[in-house]
Order: structure tokens, then sequence, then C-alpha cells
């Protein structure tokens, strides 16, 4: 298996100084600075229905979403009386349409940073030059603890933006996958613990290489990046928990509570009943002419795709060591990634470097759920169980992936398939 994982910060079981839980975990609250974005249109379009479509998606997912956007821009009834257009706003916390006074961009940004939320909107640039600088709060580009402000700016006025964020921003071209892009694939782990409902769990089992957890309508597995000795006194505590809970813990960086966590939220989201296209997905590259980096080896995967190239890490002769992971992902025409990347948390970075190829996670230990679409993946091959007591028992008995065919079916997901997005201002 690939990476590494960093040492432990997140302590479940005490709250540290000045930290915030969400879903159970407690994780240090966000610096007081924005890490501000800007989507870059053409002066003759408007680009507030594609913001708001973006935070109406975060906001279904169960993100802290606070600000507006402009919904349209009627004249006076009565233009002989010189009166000023009107101006609504939709909110984007709300769904309501309101008339925006002056200074409410400051009120949202007050609002956002009591709130600690993950994502202020503030469509306006005028406005959002306004709010920040009322409450005086720094620009920065650290995507895991700024908090993510978006604007918009017509492009002929960008030199206005330069001025204001120096080298700290970002400007985002104005479609959804970019947006999604300045977003960050990092949050894609708090995305998927929200999806999970607090259902019961009905069993934990745990080997030396794999660990399962089943709830009431699927099982999930997860690989163990080292021998569990110290995750087993443990297990009849979080045996107790809900699905939800431990589903929280694949934020954790402790590595044996990262795969518990993963192993939670297969559970949830690889349902027994659950439709996808039979294998893998690995086939689904084949029509790709250019080269295929492949992260860490699936048996076969040579004859499979004759074009790719191997990173693991410990490389046989003819593959590559993990070092070569960033020159081999931004000059490749797809990548196919090992699911144990998503237990080390090298599966973020990995889908930074290959951002805007087509990118597959496959294995047992993969999520099946559209969720993971937005941030870049376009193929899902994951493990759908059948028979929990037998792949219970035979995790136990320490059981190797080509084995676990014999308790459920590997079927995968498709982009291509999956249904058209509907998110809109009403």
């Amino acid at each position: 298996m690939i990476g590494g994982t960093p040492r432990s910060y997140v302590d479940t079981d005490r709250r540290p100084k000045g930290a915030r839980e969400v879903l159970g975990v407690f994780e240090p609250v966000q610096a007081p600075w924005v890490r501000p974005g800007v989507g870059v249109h053409d002066p003759a379009e408007c680009i507030d229905g594609l913001l708001a479509e973006f935070a109406l998606a975060l906001r279904g997912r169960g993100f802290n979403v606070v600000g507006y956007v402009q919904r349209n821009n009627r004249g006076c009834a009565d233009k002989g009386r010189g009166c000023a257009p009107r101006i609504e706003y939709f909110d984007l916390r709300t769904s309501a349409t309101v008339l925006v006074e002056s200074g409410a961009g400051t009120r949202y940004l007050r609002q956002a940073m009591r709130e600690d939320a993950d994502l202020l909107v503030i469509s306006r640039f005028a406005a959002c030059i306004e709010a920040t600088d009322a409450v005086k709060a720094p620009v920065g580009t650290d995507a895991a603890q700024g908090m993510p402000l978006l604007t918009s700016i017509a492009g002929q006025c960008i030199h206005k933006w330069h001025s204001y964020v120096r080298q700290d921003g970002t400007m985002i071209a104005p479609d959804l996958a970019a947006l999604w892009a300045w977003w960050g694939p990092e949050r894609l782990y708090r995305d998927l613990a929200q999806g999970v409902a607090e259902h019961e769990v009905r069993q934990i089992a745990c080997g030396s290489r794999w660990i399962m957890v089943e709830g009431p309508h699927g099982v999930g597995l997860a690989y163990l990046p080292r021998h569990p000795r110290e995750l087993l006194p443990r297990l009849p505590h979080f045996a107790g928990q809900s699905l939800r809970s431990l589903a929280t813990l694949s934020r954790s960086w402790d590595p044996l509570e990262m795969a518990l966590g993963i192993a939670a939220l297969n559970a949830h989201y690889n349902r027994y009943d659950l439709e996808g296209l039979p294998g893998n997905g690995v086939k689904a590259f084949r029509p790709v002419a250019d080269r295929v980096v492949v992260i860490g080896a699936f048996p076969g995967v040579d004859a499979i795709l004759p074009n790719c190239v191997v990173i693991e890490t410990d490389p046989r002769p003819g593959e590559f060591p993990i070092a070569a992971m960033d020159t081999l992902l931004p000059e490749c025409a797809a990548a196919i990634v090992n699911a144990s990347a998503l237990v080390n948390r090298s599966l973020p970075r990995i889908l930074r470097f290959a951002r805007h190829r087509p990118v597959a996670l496959i294995g047992p230990t993969t999520p099946l759920t559209p969720r993971l679409y937005a941030y870049g993946l376009r193929v899902l091959g994951g493990l759908v169980v059948a028979d929990p007591a037998g792949l219970a028992a035979a995790v136990r008995a320490g059981a190797l992936p080509r084995e676990f065919t014999r308790f459920g079916r590997f079927v995968h997901l498709s982009w291509m398939n999956a249904p058209a997005r509907e998110d809109h201002i009403p």
C-alpha cells in the first residue's frame, strides 16, 4: 500500500483548548482570516446563479453556508420619480429573497466569523472589500485554516482584485468544476461523514489486515495500515456508538481510527441494494490512448492497460517510487488510485496533482457515493457485501482481498451515468 500517515493531533476523548466539535470530532477553531476566491466573468454575463448553485450544493451536504447573491435588478416601476432600481438578493442560509441594505456584507462576514462558517458568499466584490476592511480580516491562502470567502468580479476590473489580495487570493473560472477545485479535496472526508445516518452498528470485525463494520443496510471494509493491537481493546466502546459517530473518525489523524471511520462510511454508502456496473472499473480506462498512472498496483493491471505506469511504496523493477507522483500525475491522461490512499490521506494530494484528469478510486475501501464526483473522481470501484457473517469470519482469519468476492460483488459507478444536478436559485 502507498503513502504514510501524519502524526495524530486530534483527541476525540478530550476537547483541546479553543476547539469546536463537528460531528463528534474536536478540531481547532479556524483562524480569523479569510481565504478569498473570485469568480471572474465577462462583463455582459452574470454568475450569481452559478455561485448560488455551488453554495446550495454545499448546504445540501451539511456545510454551514452564510451569505447572499444578487437575484435580479428590477427597475423602479415609477422611473419618472427618480426611484433607484430595486435590487433583490437571495439569502443562501434561508433561501429567502431579501433587500440588502448598505453594510450588509459586513454583517454577513461578522455572522460567518461568529459561527465559524464553512463558506461565506458575498457576490459583489465592492461589498466584499467593504466587509473585510470593516472587520480588519486578514487575507490568507491556507486551504485548511482560512475561512473560504467567495465573490465575483468582471474581467475588466481584475486589477482591483490584484490590488486587494496581492498574491493571496484565487481567481476562479466561471464553472462548477473550478469552484469545487477551489473548495478543495481536503474537505471530502468531512463531506462523506456528514452524509452518514445515525444508524446502529451491528458488529465490528477486526483482523490483522482489514477491519469490517456492519450497519443495518450495508457492510464496509477498510485496510489497516498497521497491526490493530492498539485498537482491539477499544472496539467494545466503538461498537456502542452510532454509524455516524464512527464515520467521523475518518477525519482523525490516528491511522487505526481513520481505518475504522472509513469502514463505517462504506457501511453506509455501500448498501446491499446498491446498483452499479459489474467489475471494479479498471477496464473503463482501456480507451485512454496516452499514459495512465496507477498508484498502488492491482493484479493484472499491466494486461488491462498496457500503457500504464505504476507507482508503489516499494517499487519493483519497472515501477516508480512515491516521489514520482509529483511529476507523473500532472502529465498523465488519467489516473487509477488504490483506495488505500483514502486511509493514508494521500488522496487529496493526488487529486490536486491530477486536476482536470479523469481519476478512478478502486478497491474494497472505496465509498460508492456520487458525493466524490465533485472532487474530481470519475469512476468508483468497490465492494458490495452480501454475506456479512461470512465476511466477518474471513476478516478475523486474515483474508486477502481476492477472497472477498465469495461474500459479495465488486461493482463500479461512473460519473458519466450520474444524474444531472438541479441546484439553482428558486
